[in-house]
């Protein structure tokens, strides 16, 4: 998989694919992530890259000649499956649309910033509008790290145990059941005795009734 960042802070980027999981993943050729710098495409002296919006209003916004220069360029030397901007109004990202993502070959993922991109820009270019929550950061940069990794966790070969991503809260639906490790008697809380017992039929029924009974308390939403 190959995913190209667009963004004013590159800088900002690099730390979350230096470390764990999202290292490995680029190390063992699994995906390729490449930060391409706004400013980059533009002419000028000051490298600008924003711009006051027609019918005044506070807070600049990005243009559209260098996202288009650096969107063409892109798609000049290679098919893209999605082109996604993160932005606060779109589709709140969801275990389905990070699995979906996973079975894709190239992405772009456009970071806006300051009050967002020309409208042209999404209307031209954008096929997946997503956010991370109802919420506005100083950019998409950090919500475009939070897709990444929920996005390329699921590739194969990414993680250690494949199943292990197959398990967790959300994919079915469900909230993951409660975990436990050594000891198996901490000051007093011990772990069930159903963990403990090795019978594993048991054990996955025993999982189920927990998943679906912590659902029902802390997220009844997603049972409907």
């Amino acid at each position: 998989m190959r995913i190209d960042i667009i963004t004013v802070l590159p800088e900002l980027m690099q730390s979350p694919f230096n470390a764990s999981i999202l290292k490995r993943a680029k190390e063992k050729g699994l995906v390729e992530v490449h930060f391409h710098n706004l400013r980059d495409y533009t002419t000028g002296n000051y490298k600008q890259v924003d711009d006051y919006q027609f019918g005044g209003g506070a807070g600049m916004v990005l243009m559209i000649e260098p996202i288009d220069k650096c969107i063409s360029q892109l798609q000049a030397e290679r098919e893209y499956d999605e082109v996604i901007y993160m932005t606060p109004d779109g589709l709140t990202l969801n275990q389905g649309i990070a699995n979906e993502l996973s079975l894709k070959q190239n992405v772009i993922i456009l970071c806006g910033h300051y009050k967002g991109v020309d409208q042209r820009v999404r209307d031209m270019f954008v096929t997946r509008e997503i956010s991370i929550g109802d919420y506005v950061l100083s950019g998409g940069e950090l919500a475009a790290a939070v897709l990444c990794d929920a996005v390329i966790r699921l590739l194969p070969g990414v993680l250690n145990d494949e199943t292990s991503a197959l398990t967790d809260t959300f994919q079915d639906n469900l909230l993951a059941p409660p975990v436990y490790t050594r000891p198996s008697n901490y000051k007093g809380q011990e772990v069930p005795e159903i963990l403990l017992s090795g019978d594993f039929p048991k054990i996955e029924k025993w999982r189920e009734d927990q998943a679906l009974e912590r659902t029902s308390k802390k997220r009844p939403d997603l049972l409907k």
